[in-house]
Parts: C-alpha cells; structure tokens; sequence
C-alpha cells in the first residue's frame, strides 16, 4: 500500500477503473498512513472515516478520481454534518449546515472524503500554529512550518496520506503550503470556483479554492472537476478554451518570461530563496524560453496599507457572520491574539475606508495586467526565506500585531497576485543544503491557467520532484 500511496491521484483512479484497487482499500490504507504519521505532523485534525466508508457503501459516481482518499481543509469548504472549526475556540463546536458546491463537486469527481486537515485561526497567517488544534510540522523537519494557511493539507500530501487535498488562497495560503512542504500549489484566476451556496465572494475576491496536489495532471484535471460558475454568483471567470488536463504535455511555445530577485517593499530576499528563482530562471531558459530580470513598478507601502484594510475588515466580516450563525457573543477569551487584535482593527475600518481600498488595489491590478502585456510570465521567489522555524510568527500581549508583521515580511510576492485575481504556483524545483524545500513562484495574467499548466508539465518533466520523500513519510 506504501507503493500506491506514492502514486498520484490520477494512478490511483486507474488503478480503481481496471478493478487492481478497491476504494475500500485505498481509504484503509490513508486511514493507516494517517494514524502512523499525524502524531509526527499533526496534519489532520477531523478523522471522517466513518463518513468515508458510508461514502463507498453507498456507491460512488463514475468520475475522474473514483475510489481516491481526499481531505479538505477545517476552514472554507463546508462538508454537512461535520464540524468545521476554522481553527478557533470560538467556531471548536460549529457543524456545517450543508455541503457548499465545490464539496458537491469533490463528491461528483468520485473523492472519498476522509478528512479534514490543519489551518491557522481562520486562516489568517501562513503558518499553521492554531492554539486549539496545535501546530502542524513540517514533514521534512518537524522543527519549522508547513506554511499557511493550507499548512495541514500541504503537509499531509507531502508525508504520503493522500496524493492531494483541498486548500484556499487569500493571501498565498495555496502557494505557501506547497513551497514549504515541497509539493505543487496553484491558485487559480478569481472566481473560477464557485464560493456558494453560502457566499458571494471572500473581501472583493481575494480568496480562491483548489488544492495541494503531488503531481501536475491531478491539479489540472480537479480544475475541471470542480471549476465553473454557479447560479447567483456575483461575477464569473471565463471559460477556458479547452480542458486544463489538455494543456498538461501541450507545447508552451516560446514564452517571455520576467524574473524578479527584489521585494516590493525593499525587504531582503535569503540567498536561498534568491538561488532558487536564479535556478528557475535558468531552467526555463534552457527550455527555450526567453527570460529577462524585471518586475513591474507597485508601490508596496501603499499595497500593503490597502490590503491591511481589507483583510482586518475582512476578519471582522468573518467574525460576525458566524457569531450570528452559532448565535453566541464573540468575546477577546474566545480567539488568539492576533485575531482579535486583527477584529478590532477591523471594526474601525468604515465604508469608505473599504471601498478606498479596493480602488488602490484595483489600480494596482491595472499596473500589473498593463506590465503583464511584455511578458506572458512573472518569475519570483514564492516566499522571502525558505520555512521559518515553529513559534517565529507569533503575537505577544505587548506585541498583539507581530505575527502579522512578520507574516508579511515573509510573504512578500503572493499576496499580489491576490489582488490582480491572476493565477499563480508554486513549483517545487529547489531544495535548500538543509534539506528544506524552496518554491519558485510563476504568475500569468488573468484567465492564464492553460499555459501555467503547459509550462508547470514541462518543468515536472525536466526536473521531476515526485521521488522525493521527507524524513516523515509514508
């Protein structure tokens, strides 16, 4: 079973569809993997198995991953009937009412759902260290971060227990995970996957769902599983011209790609990280690519004020609707520092000031769509240092928004394209002399997934990552 847990969830499936697998051992053997390694890496906070195997008993559609173990992370996507804690004491009782659309898509595909992985209080920073559910460890040494917020699912598809799990973008929280756990993470272009039934969008669109995947065919073809709109939505992303799993072996062309080294706000980059996108540059210029050090003129301290006001806006946004979904109170005892150092930033955020900062990201939006026009790529380092070590992002009483700041230090490029709605990964290509994965962050621009999935295909190919195995492993 080690041998399949190894395989990709596209192999998996086939492996089902000829009849050499049932779906009952598959769930057994991630059932297995999850109770041998979450002690190590506490990946995986909610066990559904019993869930699982009713699933199965049940009879599963015929679908691109019939039989294949999935989790989904303990934040967005809403499974009904299983508690969903958001990371926090305040939600640690909360049942989802109902499955939101991309779950009901998830279940169409054929997953068998088994679980629900780690995240960071509401999502809030990129790394996963929730005071109710405890830290989860990097699988490649237990001493550092698994990134955030996606920290749980990009830990658990790196160890071995399944070849990939859902996770969501705000801010990185895809593209993080997969550069500190070493595998592959895309986010896709805004409003690709519906946010319903429950929700129109997340703070103006910032946050998209999809996954943490080992391989870049399954990311591909869960995009054309759970991708599209949804009736009463409040915008919709275009269609694309054919499906994502298509692009994946399909010539990229010669593209143009621009390769940052410097940080918008001037913050240093580690040498590691820097080595890393000079590498990937490399790389894609030997592909026959056309590669060129440039990055597009944004004014950070700006980008960062703007974003500042929509994500503690945001927070309290949070916040209230599920203090009126569970009908309680919030009180300061019920969160973590920073969340409720974060809430109350965001209380004083009044309308202007919101809609104020969505006109400054939307000029940033322009600034970067109009750069984007001279280069059909944008090269970076997916984060500023490569996993920093458990504990460093944190709040003090005397220091409430410290976490934060040193979060955003650290996150320096993903957030961006956040903001523009453009799609992006992280491709693991690099690891560092201490054995740490170091992400390489490509962006395209807006509807750009097909050739991220055409040049992701042809950098696995040239420089494959699946045969690496962390020290914590299946």
């Amino acid at each position: 079973m080690n041998d399949v847990a190894w395989l990709d969830a596209t192999a998996q499936a086939e492996l089902v569809r000829n009849k050499q697998i049932k779906p009952s051992e598959l769930l057994d053997g991630a059932s297995e993997r999850i109770e041998r390694l979450n002690p190590q890496i506490n990946a995986v906070v909610t066990k559904m198995y019993d869930e699982a195997k009713k699933t199965i008993d049940a009879g599963l559609p015929s679908g691109p991953f019939t039989g294949v173990p999935f989790a989904l992370k303990d934040l967005s996507a809403s499974y009904g009937g299983v508690k969903q804690t958001s990371g926090s004491r305040f939600c640690k009782d909360y049942v989802s009412p109902l499955d939101s659309y991309i779950v009901q898509r998830h279940k169409a595909a054929g997953l068998v759902i088994c679980g629900k992985t780690n995240t960071p209080e509401f999502g809030l920073i990129p790394t996963t260290e929730p005071e109710l559910l405890g830290a989860a460890k990097n699988p490649w040494n237990t001493a550092h971060t698994t990134g955030g917020s996606s920290g749980g699912a990009g830990a658990a598809v790196a160890s071995g227990m399944f070849p990939m799990a859902h996770a969501s973008d705000g801010g990185g929280s895809i593209r993080i995970p997969a550069s500190c756990c070493g595998v592959f993470g895309m986010k896709p272009t805004r409003a690709r996957i519906s946010h319903g039934p429950l929700i129109g969008d997340v703070m103006n669109g910032l946050t998209n769902e999809h996954a943490e995947t080992r391989s870049v065919r399954d990311s591909a073809a869960l995009l054309d599983a759970t991708r599209g709109s949804a009736p009463g939505d409040p915008y919709v992303a275009p269609e694309p011209e054919r499906p994502y799993l298509q692009e994946v072996g399909a010539d990229t062309g010669k593209l143009r790609i621009a390769f940052t080294k410097q940080t918008p706000l001037g913050i240093p980059l580690h040498p590691d990280c820097i080595a890393a996108v000079e590498d990937a540059a490399k790389l894609c210029e030997d592909l026959g690519h056309h590669v060129e050090e440039a990055s597009p003129t944004v004014s950070g301290e700006n980008l960062v004020q703007a974003f500042t006001a929509l994500w503690s806006a945001g927070n309290a946004w949070t916040i209230k609707g599920m203090a009126m979904a569970m009908g309680k109170e919030p009180k300061e005892e019920d969160f973590e520092i920073l969340t409720w150092a974060i809430y109350q930033q965001g209380l004083q955020v009044n309308g202007g000031d919101y809609l104020l900062a969505i006109t400054a990201l939307q000029g940033v939006a322009r600034q970067i769509a109009g750069w984007h026009q001279n280069y059909d790529i944008w090269l970076t380092p997916t984060l500023a240092a490569p996993p920093v070590e458990l504990g460093w992002i944190t709040s003090t009483p005397e220091e409430p928004m410290r976490a934060f700041q040193r979060a955003a230090d650290w996150v320096p490029f993903t957030p961006i394209m956040n903001v523009t709605g453009q799609p992006a990964m992280s491709v693991p290509l690099y690891w560092n002399s201490e054995g740490l994965p170091v992400g390489t962050h490509f962006a395209a621009p807006y509807n750009g997934e097909a050739t991220l999935f055409r040049l992701a295909a042809q950098l696995e190919e040239a420089r494959p990552w699946t045969g690496k195995r962390p020290p914590v492993s299946a």
